[in-house]
């Protein structure tokens, strides 16, 4: 979709930005004992390529096992991702007309839940919650795992705490153990600050670039979380 959004804005606040490994150090605090119930995990990325393969494996893991899969995402994302599905022993077509396996345009959605520069509680559980409650309904019930770029499309805008303020109206919809989510962020778009320990907040995992996903710890991680 080439319509731009119209919540662009330029950032006030600039900061350094810092290397992937440095971030990682920073972000990841492992729980070797315990894992959180509810999966809400963070993936930072500087190759598409490596992150489509790591949604490829997060998704398809989800698909053998069951689950019904949304992806918010970029159109080139979605061709990368998908293709990275087609090595897979599925028959990808299928499961798209069945309704297995949905990709719906991250920016088109975005644009259409935000309001004054902020995602709009209400319309993101008219947009993002319809979007996966149809897919339940059609699936008896089915557990769902889902990708999205939306907030990295805020980041990418300049708007820091309407990408914040996205997590939480995801958190709030999707915390449950039968919703597996996971958050793309481009290193691109990430700055040292506050910002940092806001995002590792939101998530009850970090994605490494093996795939393999370790427990953060914070107020979105472990039994009881609200």
């Amino acid at each position: 979709m080439t319509k731009k959004s119209t919540t662009t804005q330029t950032s006030t606040t600039h900061f350094e930005q810092i290397p992937l490994d440095v971030v990682k150090s920073i972000a990841r605090e492992e729980i070797s004992a315990d894992e959180a119930e509810h999966f809400h995990a963070v993936q930072f990325y500087s190759d598409p390529d490596a992150l489509c393969r790591i949604v490829d494996n997060f998704i398809g893991e989800g698909l053998a096992q069951g689950a019904a899969a949304v992806l918010f995402v970029t159109p080139d994302h979605a061709a990368r991702i998908e293709s990275c599905l087609r090595t897979r022993p599925i028959d990808v077509d299928a499961l798209k007309r069945l309704g297995t396996l949905v990709t719906v345009d991250a920016r088109a959605t975005l644009d259409s839940l935000m309001r004054d520069g902020m995602p709009n509680p209400g319309a993101f559980r008219r947009t993002v919650g319809a979007v996966l409650t149809q897919v339940r309904r059609e699936h008896g019930q089915c557990a769902i795992r889902a990708y999205g770029e939306m907030v990295d499309l805020l980041w990418k805008d300049g708007l820091e705490a309407a990408a914040i303020r996205l997590e939480t109206l995801w958190n709030q919809l999707a915390d449950t153990p039968d919703f597996n989510l996971m958050c793309g962020y481009s290193m691109g778009n990430f700055y040292k600050g506050a910002a940092l320990d806001e995002i590792k907040g939101q998530h009850t995992h970090l994605v490494a670039d093996d795939g393999r996903a370790s427990v953060l710890v914070g107020p979105r991680s472990g039994r009881g979380h609200s």
